[in-house]
């Protein structure tokens, strides 16, 4: 692998063009200082795409706001999964799966990360049910079909944070969980992209959800009851993953449906999707749809 993290971002010297690099700073939340103000200086990469990102050019510019690691065009349908972690199926009184539960986001969904608001739609905001889902986004990187589990981590380009942010009231109307989870912006997706090969073993990242600062979500993702592997090579079966393809692979227990009562999202709530090691802190800010 050529690169270690990488961030798309727009730059502060001209606040327009789109840019590809890592941080020069090989520790840093590249989201939490961002989000602070702070100055991070990026090493300019020679692609355009973190699917081809090519060579550092030793060029430096520093973060003026970060933006997906991926575009529309590139993720297509976002994979998704549902019920992947024991105490989140005991939170939602709900039997474990046999098989992973999937569902769609369209290309729509995706959304950068703050200063880029998450926007509740109106028909969320008639029933008060817009809620948070914590979760580690896998992003393969070359095409892939019918792989094995063992062969199946191989595929992998790298891993990044997501928000599979959910309209619950129509979301339990339904059998099917695209429309309640499929509206615009509903996939903020970043700060960074993190290579595999940073992360052998992604069942050691810590992720955390955190609503206006409060710790909504803890979990070790080895509480997943079908990891990264299996969710790989059973999303691959009879079906091509191209380079690009994002699964996003479930929520820890603590969503906001899950507490007593219910705490949902409004506008001017910030969540952070805190996933550690190596990816750092996806900042999101909401407001309402006009």
């Amino acid at each position: 692998m050529a690169f270690e993290r990488l961030v798309r971002f727009v730059p502060r010297s001209d606040g327009t063009s789109i840019l590809l690099g890592q941080p020069v700073d090989g520790k840093v939340d590249v989201g939490k200082a961002v989000r602070n103000g702070e100055k991070v200086q990026v090493t300019i990469f020679s692609g355009n795409s973190v699917l081809n990102p090519g060579l550092p050019t030793g060029r430096i510019e520093i973060i003026d706001r970060v933006l997906s690691p991926l575009t529309a065009a590139e993720v297509g349908s976002i994979r998704c999964i549902g019920l992947n972690y024991a105490n989140h199926a005991k939170e939602a009184k709900m039997q474990l799966p046999d098989i992973p539960m999937m569902f769609m986001k369209p290309s729509t969904s995706l959304a950068d990360p703050w200063p880029a608001p998450v926007v509740i739609p109106k028909h969320t905001l008639e029933d008060d049910c817009a809620d948070y889902e914590s979760e580690l986004a896998i992003v393969i990187g070359r095409t892939c079909k019918n792989v094995s589990e063992a062969d199946a981590l191989s595929y992998v380009l790298g891993y990044t944070a997501a928000n599979d942010v959910s309209s619950r009231k129509a979301q339990l109307a339904q059998s099917q969980a695209c429309y309640s989870k499929g509206f615009d912006g509903s996939c903020p997706l970043g700060p960074v992209l993190v290579s595999a090969s940073l992360v052998p073993d992604p069942s050691k990242f810590v992720i955390r959800g955190l609503k206006n600062g409060e710790v909504m979500q803890n979990s070790e993702l080895s509480d997943m009851i079908f990891d990264c592997a299996k969710l790989v090579s059973f999303l691959s079966q009879g079906t091509t993953l191209p380079p690009g393809t994002v699964i996003i692979t479930g929520t820890p227990a603590g969503v906001g449906f899950g507490k007593n009562p219910p705490l949902y999202l409004h506008e001017g709530d910030e969540f952070v999707v805190e996933l550690t090691p190596h990816v750092g802190s996806l900042y999101s800010v909401f407001e309402n749809e006009r």
